[in-house]
C-alpha cells in the first residue's frame, strides 16, 4: 500500500477516477489540479470527495522543471574565476549554450574574454613604433612579417 497523502492530477474527475485514486492511494488527504481543471470538477464529485475527507486545491505545476537551476550558482562561481565557457561546459558536463544562456539571464553580466588576439601588444607597439620613424605601412609589413591590412588596422587603433 502507499503511503502518498497528496496527489496532482492534469486530466478530469470521474466517478470511476475517484474511485481508482480511492483504491491506489487509500491515505489520500489532497487533490491538486490546475484552475481551469478545477473549475470543470462537477460540484457533486467535489462534494463527495470532502465527505470523504478529501480537499480538492487547486495548484499550477505547469511546464518542465529546470534542469540545471542548481548549477547557476556554480556558473556563476566559475565565470568569475576567469574560466571559459568552453571550460565551464566541460566541467560541469553541460552544454556551451546553456553556459552561455545562463549567465546571460544573471544580472551581474559577466563577460568572457576569450578572445584571442592574433597580435600582441607588442607587435602592436612595434608597428606604432617604426610608423613614427616614418617607415611606410608597407614596409613595416615586410619587416614584421605581417598583413599590409593588419598594419593599416593597428594604425587606425581599433
Amino acid at each position: 500500500m502507499s503511503d502518498v497523502t497528496k496527489i496532482h492530477i492534469t486530466s478530469a474527475l470521474s466517478s470511476q477516477k475517484i474511485i481508482d485514486l480511492m483504491e491506489d492511494f487509500p491515505d489520500l488527504e489532497t487533490i491538486t489540479c490546475s484552475k481551469s481543471l478545477f473549475d470543470r470538477i462537477p460540484k457533486k464529485y467535489l462534494e463527495a470527495l470532502n465527505d470523504l475527507d478529501i480537499e480538492v486545491a487547486i495548484e499550477y505545476n505547469q511546464g518542465a522543471k529546470p534542469k540545471y537551476s542548481k548549477e547557476e550558482d556554480e556558473i556563476l562561481s566559475l565565470a568569475k574565476q576567469n574560466l571559459t565557457a568552453k571550460e565551464i561546459s566541460k566541467k560541469l558536463d553541460i552544454p556551451i549554450k546553456r553556459v552561455y544562456y545562463l549567465l546571460s539571464k544573471n544580472k551581474e553580466n559577466i563577460k568572457f574574454n576569450n578572445f584571442k588576439r592574433k597580435y600582441d601588444e607588442n607587435t602592436k607597439r612595434d608597428v606604432k613604433l617604426l610608423n613614427d620613424e616614418g617607415k611606410s605601412p608597407k614596409d613595416i609589413s615586410s619587416k614584421l612579417n605581417i598583413p599590409i591590412r593588419t598594419v593599416y588596422y593597428i594604425l587606425k587603433g581599433y
